[in-house]
């Protein structure tokens, strides 16, 4: 018999990372229901769990490991959203605005230590713990709230760039501020060969990495795409940190190169799982790292120091960007932004231990520094939500934004227009249409070859699982006006529906299905219209028998439409017949004019049109609306909306997007 080698009992850290992961389902769930941001809660839970606390979870080493996975899966999708010219044209931000932001908060910070007769060295080593932000959990945030790409975004991504940048420089000094050596020409050497490998790395995977891509792609094997961009990811990593650089920076670097592809939002699909379970570790390892008897003990003295750094790190973040240009509302979004202490000051903190560098120059600093960190990132959420009221102050303040790049990576840039999801023969004959008649429309398909026919057609084009998130978001579905599913997997096409109902319930949604059978379960997903090709075969096979008795073409047509009216019983009041008022033209009027079901449970089901407020609030115009067999024109404002309703109203993009909430139910 041949010995497998197995352990013969489980894994020492199974249980560990049981717990762990128990704990992240149980305070997700408990945030979901008291409407916290989950951060906070994992944040929490890493205190009750750790070491401290419960001790649950002893081995912090291995959190800490599964942590830093976590921050470099974080830093390649966020690479993966950009792209090197975006990147370009953020380089005034990242290095100007950046270094500012750092410069300033470690001459701030030293100087104020020296004052209280901290050695120099221990101070300027403070300083540089106290002028990093949180990588993660500001990225985090700011994804969560879809806030990457506005202009507060832009700004305080770009100077936590340069904060992962300068951490090669701060580790470098760091003997010398313990006063161990380490000369300028050393420092200098070390700089030149990070920049050298970068710059490598960029140059030689610029042309590598979208050709590995393409082939993989050809192949349409999920499980072997996931595998090559995870290669990707972890391979350029590993490599620019063979020159002294983060691993985080070069996932960054890594997700750069893969946005240069055709199939960036197809990998950060992919990536985004794995993304969402080792960042839901890093947070809660850095909560396991706290003490509460110390935080007990000392709580006026972590207070004061909290405030003092939260007050500090506003101000000079604020100021960096309103030296950049920035409205002063968008400097102070900014400000609140990166008010928090970050994960990678805990490396300096490790390293500055090596040599007898401790926070502040006491005893207590690493416990003062974790205390401190945890509070401010709790706070965060909470600041962050601050910012779009503080850019409010601000003139046009998308158009002030330093470095601004329009865009969502390699997402389309419509409005009101259709979504096609599969280009076969349905497809390709709806894109002809589509293109003949003048409609905006975009086009995603697993098949490369079926984009570049689609592309060559004049059409946008996103290449995914249009089922993932990411992948409806790049082709515009929260501002589109119809979606239409032309694939042959009824249960891809359910969960096609199912997710893009939720991003967009103004969207009005077509599929395509085999069988009648399905038709009921794609209309509970959301869907509005469903054509069933067994009903449809049964209908041309009927015109074509009645054609072959020479019945007249017009008989037929009523006699078509008539069977269809019968065999289609499941859809009746469906918003088929309220979408005749709709398609009438292809004016302004027929591309701003939405039918919307109101469906069971969601917040507009039940009120009044006054109580809604949707010209007032929103500026949507009602014109019509449909309940069941009738139609109501112009319905005053006492008109009550019930479930079932469909509401033909007027409104642009973006304003039926900002109303979305109305028409959302609660399972979404």
């Amino acid at each position: 018999m041949i010995d497998l080698p197995l352990a013969a009992g489980p894994l020492p850290f199974v249980g560990e990372l049981a717990a762990l992961f128990t704990a992240g389902v149980l305070v997700a769930y408990l945030c979901y229901r008291v409407r916290l941001v989950p951060i906070a809660g994992f944040l929490l839970a890493g205190v009750a769990i750790g070491p401290e606390a419960l001790g649950l979870v002893d081995d912090v080493d291995l959190v800490a490991q599964l942590a830093e996975v976590g921050v470099i899966l974080l830093l390649f999708s966020i690479g993966v959203e950009f792209s090197l010219g975006q990147m370009a044209r953020l380089a005034r931000p990242i290095f100007l605005g950046g270094g500012l932001q750092v410069a300033l908060t470690i001459g701030v910070v030293a100087g104020l230590l020296v004052l209280l007769d901290v050695g120099v060295g221990a101070a300027v080593f403070t300083g540089f713990l106290v002028s990093l932000s949180s990588t993660a959990i500001v990225l985090k945030v700011l994804g969560e709230r879809a806030e990457t790409d506005t202009p507060v975004g832009r700004v305080a991504l770009a100077m936590i760039l340069f904060q992962d940048l300068v951490i090669v420089v701060m580790v470098l000094l760091i003997p010398a501020l313990a006063g161990e050596g380490g000369s300028a020409l050393d420092v200098v050497w070390a700089l030149g060969k990070a920049v050298l490998v970068i710059a490598a790395v960029l140059v030689g995977a610029r042309r590598v990495v979208p050709a590995l891509l393409a082939r993989i792609a050809e192949t349409r094997r999920t499980e072997l795409f996931l595998l090559a961009v995870a290669a990707v990811c972890l391979g350029t990593a590993w490599a620019v940190s063979l020159a002294g650089v983060s691993l985080a920076i070069g996932a960054f670097l890594a997700g750069l190169l893969v946005s240069e592809s055709d199939y960036a939002e197809h990998a950060l699909s992919e990536i985004l799982p794995l993304q969402t379970l080792f960042t839901a570790a890093f947070f809660l390892s850095v909560g396991m790292l706290l003490d509460p008897a110390f935080l007990w003990e000392n709580l006026g003295l972590v207070a004061a120091v909290a405030v003092t750094v939260l007050v500090l790190k506003t101000a000079l973040a604020a100021l960096g960007a309103r030296l950049l240009g920035s409205p002063l509302g968008v400097s102070l979004a900014v400000g609140l932004t990166l008010a928090q202490i970050g994960e990678f000051s805990f490396v300096l903190a490790l390293a500055g231990a090596e040599v007898g560098l401790l926070p502040g120059g006491v005893e207590a600093g690493a416990q003062v520094l974790i205390a401190v960190t945890v509070v401010l990132m709790l706070a965060t959420p909470g600041l962050v939500a601050l910012g779009p009221r503080l850019a409010a102050l601000g003139r046009r303040v998308e158009d002030a934004a330093p470095g601004a790049a329009g865009g969502h990576g390699h997402g389309v840039d419509l409005e009101d227009h259709t979504v096609v999801v599969g280009y076969g023969l349905a497809g390709r004959r709806l894109g002809r249409v589509l293109g003949e008649s003048g409609i905006p429309y975009a086009v995603s398909d697993l098949n490369p070859q079926s984009l570049r026919e689609a592309e060559a057609a004049g059409a946008a084009t996103v290449y995914g699982d249009a089922s993932r998130e990411p992948i409806l978001r790049g082709l515009g579905v929260e501002r589109a006006k119809l979606l239409v599913v032309a694939i042959n997997d009824a249960d891809a096409t359910r969960r096609i529906v199912a997710v893009a109902r939720h991003l967009n319930p103004t969207l009005q949604i077509f599929a395509r299905t085999r069988f009648v059978v399905e038709v009921e379960p794609l209309t509970r997903a959301g869907a509005d219209v469903v054509v069933p090709e067994e009903l449809e075969t049964t209908v041309r096979l009927f015109a074509h028998v009645l054609g072959a008795y020479l019945i007249p073409k017009d008989e037929i047509e009523r006699q078509a439409a008539l069977v269809r009216q019968d065999d289609y019983g499941v859809l009746r009041g469906s918003i088929q017949e309220a979408h005749l008022m709709v398609l009438q033209g292809l004016d302004e009027e027929g591309l701003h004019t939405r039918a919307v079901a109101v469906r069971d449970g969601a917040p507009a089901a039940g009120q009044t049109l006054a109580d809604l407020g949707l010209r007032q609030r929103h500026g949507l115009t009602v014109m019509a609306v449909r309940r069941g067999r009738e139609t109501v024109g112009s319905p005053a404002g006492d008109f009550r909306v019930a479930p079932g309703d469909r509401l033909v109203m007027v409104a642009t993009a973006d304003q039926f997007a900002a109303s979305a909430d109305l028409f959302r139910t609660p399972a979404g």
